[in-house]
């Protein structure tokens, strides 16, 4: 007789994943979440601006719309570029060789490229201003050379000159046009426009991601580890056991978070790593909170009073026992822990008490341009804040997910 596969037995774990896989909020929460984490691991890679702390900073075009373009004449910069592998560019970016200099026209003269700086655009007119004229040879535009080098040309038309090295180096005049033409003159656009200092406020939305994830994860695994500690031993002894761990958890709790977090920061430094402690200090209270309810409620269940009667050391029973079978809880508060820590170190970044500057971060562009709010360029501020609000709402969204599909009677 043949058996259905539908009638198979499924765990309650696996039940509970085909419930959560089939909550359409909870699986656009997920997938919301893992783009924001292959963004955040490829980094520099992707973002137009792979500059270290995208700190790529261009005076000339601060405080452009989204959309904004503009012709951009590359300069190479008078100093070595270091070689990096591929790895190390997605962790920590890369120093641009080039000078970015945003330009109206050019003109090749002689052994020269003559550029018209860019200088805005008249409002009345939308027209553009007629900018500063400034000449660059072209072996410099192409080829970082010694300072105070003398070049010279030769056989009709050639230029010699000493590179950054020392080294001398020979090529033609109209092989560096025709380089310069082709690599060295680019339209530039800025997706989102760019900030105060002139810089791509994609690339930074982009990298800031990171900080909310890391912040996020740190955070909750030091709230989960200190969490399930605390909470499974109150829980499992009770007793004076659970009476001095509870005076710790009230204590904590009775404390506002901020307020808890502001003397950490302030007492331990501004340090990257001092942020994602004091934020993960102040949120495992509600760890042990579930966990210390869930535990006594399992201990008394016959199958751990049958491990204990069978000799199983306390901390077996805890791990392999207890602690698996309050996964689900332990998942929905994880899941609201991480969209708490990513709104706290947005909220200490925005109040000038978290993540350092050019360090690129959500809370950090928020404080730098909440100004700009009310002044006819609110896409500063909202940028940043619609990327808190999103990946907020995210967790949140996963989280419902999980708590649903452990609620096995709101699913009967």
């Amino acid at each position: 007789m043949s058996t259905n596969s539908n009638n198979k037995y499924q765990s309650p774990n696996q039940r509970a994943w085909q419930r959560f896989f089939k909550n359409k909020p909870a699986i656009f929460g997920l997938g919301w979440i893992l783009l924001c984490i292959v963004i955040a691991l490829l980094g520099y890679l992707i973002a137009p601006d792979g500059t270290p702390n995208v700190n790529d900073q261009v005076p000339d075009i601060a405080l452009k719309h989204p959309g904004f373009s503009t012709q951009i004449l590359k300069v190479r910069k008078n100093r070595i570029t270091e070689n990096q592998n591929i790895l190390t560019t997605m962790i920590y970016g890369k120093s641009n060789p080039d000078r970015m200099i945003p330009i109206n026209s050019f003109e090749f003269v002689g052994d020269s490229i003559m550029v018209e700086e860019y200088a805005g655009v008249n409002p009345e007119t939308n027209e553009l201003n007629i900018g500063d004229v400034e000449s660059f040879h072209l072996a410099d535009v192409v080829f970082p050379i010694e300072p105070n080098n003398s070049m010279f040309e030769y056989d009709g038309g050639n230029v010699a000159f000493n590179n950054i090295e020392g080294e001398l180096q020979r090529t033609s005049l109209p092989i560096l046009e025709q380089t310069i033409r082709k690599d060295f003159l680019i339209k530039k656009s800025y997706l989102l426009g760019t900030d105060l200092y002139g810089r791509d406020l994609f690339s930074r939305l982009l990298l800031g991601v990171r900080i909310s994830l890391l912040v996020g994860l740190i955070a909750v695994g030091i709230s989960l580890t200190i969490g399930l500690f605390m909470g499974a031993l109150a829980g499992y002894f009770g007793g004076r056991v659970d009476d001095f761990i509870m005076l710790i958890i009230n204590t904590v709790w009775s404390i506002p978070t901020l307020l808890l977090v502001f003397a950490i920061v302030l007492a331990m430094g501004r340090g990257i790593g001092i942020i994602f402690l004091a934020v993960g200090l102040t949120m495992w209270v509600d760890v042990a909170r579930i966990v210390r309810g869930q535990v006594m409620s399992l201990k008394e269940i016959q199958f751990i009073e049958a491990a204990q009667s069978m000799g199983f050391r306390t901390f077996r029973i805890i791990s392999k026992h207890i602690l698996p079978n309050i996964l689900g809880p332990v998942m929905v508060i994880a899941a609201a822990n991480f969209a708490m820590a990513i709104l706290i170190e947005a909220g200490l970044s925005y109040l000038g008490f978290g993540i350092k500057p050019p360090t690129p971060s959500w809370g950090t562009m928020l404080n730098e341009n909440y100004g700009y709010a009310l002044s006819g360029k609110p896409f500063l501020a909202l940028i940043p804040a619609l990327a808190i609000m999103s990946l907020v709402l995210a967790f949140n969204l996963v989280g419902n997910g999980f708590r649903d599909a452990i609620d096995v009677k709101s699913n009967h």
